[in-house]
């Protein structure tokens, strides 16, 4: 009996995700923005970069975890009482959230990507089920960057930041801690790196 063919695999949509939260953990801490732009398709043989600025999302969301984390408050520069008051209902803005993910996937899977990705995915995803109930991006559906530019490099996973590679596959953006702002910035990283011919990093 002949063995069954492999089932074709559906184009991924490669979408940078950032989240700029008040604390390590998900839960006790809270997401306060979230942003994200299409980064590009990836297609079997071929992947084709988007402009990062072309289809974007930004929230910036009310607490839901009652600790803080000073430093993490610094780093985004976010006021959390003003966002206590004014930000979007948190289950409001992940289903806007999701619905956007769906309608510029159309035919593709979504993959979440970023550099590094661990910690937005863990926060990303723990909202999502906790006030959706379930994710775009399933359970597994997320791209490392920085895991992406070690194994492209040939160098330990350690070894690797953005500031060693080379200048021609950094963003021309600026890191600002805006959540959209950083989603832009690494949409255009992870099509340059998609894109990686023959470069290393300076060890």
């Amino acid at each position: 009996m002949p063995a069954p063919r492999p089932r074709a695999a559906r184009p991924s949509l490669y979408i940078s995700v950032d989240i700029q939260a008040d604390g390590p953990v998900p839960g006790p801490y809270s997401v306060l923005s979230l942003g994200a732009a299409v980064a590009g398709r990836q297609d079997t043989g071929r992947f084709t970069a988007a402009d990062p600025e072309q289809d974007t999302f930004y929230r910036e969301l009310r607490p839901t975890g009652t600790e803080t984390d000073p430093q993490a408050l610094a780093v985004s520069g976010l006021d959390r009482a003003r966002q206590t008051a004014e930000g979007s209902e948190p289950a409001a803005a992940m289903a806007e959230f999701t619905a956007c993910v769906r309608a510029v996937s159309e035919d593709a899977q979504p993959v979440k990507t970023g550099y590094p990705a661990g910690y937005d995915w863990m926060f990303l995803y723990w909202h999502l089920i906790r006030f959706t109930g379930s994710s775009p991006f399933r359970h597994s559906g997320c791209l490392d960057m920085k895991t992406m530019d070690a194994t492209k490099a040939g160098v330990p996973l350690r070894a690797v930041a953005k500031g060693t590679m080379p200048r021609e596959l950094r963003s021309r953006r600026r890191h600002t801690h805006h959540a959209l702002d950083d989603a832009i910035e690494q949409a255009e990283l992870f099509a340059n790196l998609m894109n990686r011919k023959g470069t290393t990093h300076a060890l």
